[in-house]
């Protein structure tokens, strides 16, 4: 299940998520298990602490596939955001290009004792651009992550990564 909302300023997506918002919190506050969906990084935990990020997206696919050359030059760089809001473990918060890019919320709602609602929110955003790139970065990574918690592998991300640009140009009526 889905409800996702794409706009140029904004972009919302929900996924349910088979596990407990225990452990989908842990997915998202824990550098190494956040590495396996998104991007790794020294974290504090705290409103005004930094939160880490690595791009290291080879580790994301359970296969050796290459690095889109568009992408290769952000192998391995790395920088930190700026937590805004942390309540734990329910809500994260935190800038995106210091907050030139916006911000970033992820909202957790435990269904039941097995099953969590997330919501990712990204505002803030400067157009159209942002919300292609980011749209399509996160789609890809919210499918790796349903699929780290389902136990599913991953061959290739930057296959997933491909369809989720393309129906966030379909959103946004920017079609190719």
């Amino acid at each position: 299940m889905t409800a996702d909302k794409i706009s140029p300023d904004m972009l919302r997506f929900e996924r349910i998520l088979a596990a407990p918002a225990a452990t989908v919190w842990q997915y998202l506050v824990d550098p190494e298990l956040r590495a396996r969906w998104f991007m790794s990084g020294p974290t504090d935990l705290q409103v005004g602490g930094a939160f880490g990020l690595t791009m290291d997206h080879d580790r994301l696919s359970d296969e050796v596939v290459p690095t889109p050359d568009r992408y290769k030059p952000y192998v391995g760089h790395r920088w930190h955001e700026r937590i805004t809001r942390y309540e734990p473990p329910h809500l994260l918060a935190f800038t995106w290009e210091d907050g030139k890019a916006g911000e970033v919320t992820f909202a957790l709602t435990e269904i039941d004792s097995g099953t969590t609602r997330l919501v990712l929110t990204h505002t803030g955003l400067r157009g159209s651009e942002d919300a292609l790139n980011f749209g399509g970065g996160w789609h890809a990574h919210l499918a790796v992550l349903e699929k780290r918690i389902a136990g599913i592998s991953i061959p290739d991300f930057w296959a997933l990564h491909a369809v989720a640009e393309r129906e966030m140009e379909i959103a946004l009526g920017s079609e190719a």
